[in-house]
């Protein structure tokens, strides 16, 4: 698979995206219903990730696992453990869940899929309908909850793990939440592709 390994920029201690997620995307007039139509050209990873949430095909959480190990786990140090980011919609099967299970096995590492938890405010608007990351931030305040699920003692530093890097907003309520865990460590930020 083809990456172009992006930086992260965000309130975590380092944080990379394996490649941007189009690459080019041509408008090529409206359908017969009215809808844009579009020649949308992805990144290697961003066309397995597209497939993997769009079109279910989940045989596509493995090559992106094993290549979140290859490409970015090497750049973080002494990652501990991995937290996938609550979803947005219930699926039966998440995305990043898959994908946090399959690289939690080929990395030999705990993955903690039920440590951090979304809620949303009664009233608030959908984050797709915001644009700008300030809107996003405000609407996402205190929405994330961590539930005490290390047992023992010590502190480790866990890989937060998302599909997709738009504004980051999700991701940096997310990180605030862990921060206030006194079992995280540093924090390190891990997306398949950026806007």
């Amino acid at each position: 698979m083809l990456v172009d390994v992006k930086t992260l920029t965000g309130n975590w201690d380092a944080g990379y995206a394996l490649h941007q997620h189009v690459l080019s995307s041509t408008y090529l007039g409206d359908d017969e219903h009215g809808h844009p139509r579009f020649d949308t050209v992805r990144s290697e990873p961003g066309e397995a990730l597209y497939k993997l949430k769009y079109r279910s095909d989940w045989t596509q959480a493995g090559p992106l696992a094993d290549q979140l190990r290859q490409s970015l786990l090497p750049r973080f140090r002494e990652v501990g453990l991995i937290v996938p980011m609550p979803p947005t919609l219930h699926r039966v099967r998440q995305p990043v869940a898959e994908i946090a299970t399959q690289l939690g096995r080929l990395a030999e590492l705990p993955v903690f899929t039920d440590l951090l938890s979304k809620t949303a405010r009664v009233g608030a608007p959908q984050l797709k309908s915001l644009t700008g990351k300030d809107e996003k931030a405000a609407a996402l305040a205190g929405c994330f909850a961590v539930k005490d699920a290390i047992g023992g003692n010590g502190r480790w530093n866990a890989l937060l793990l998302d599909d997709l890097f738009d504004t980051g907003a999700s991701m940096e309520a997310a990180s605030t939440a862990l921060r206030a865990y006194p079992k995280i460590g540093k924090i390190y930020a891990a997306t398949i592709t950026k806007t």
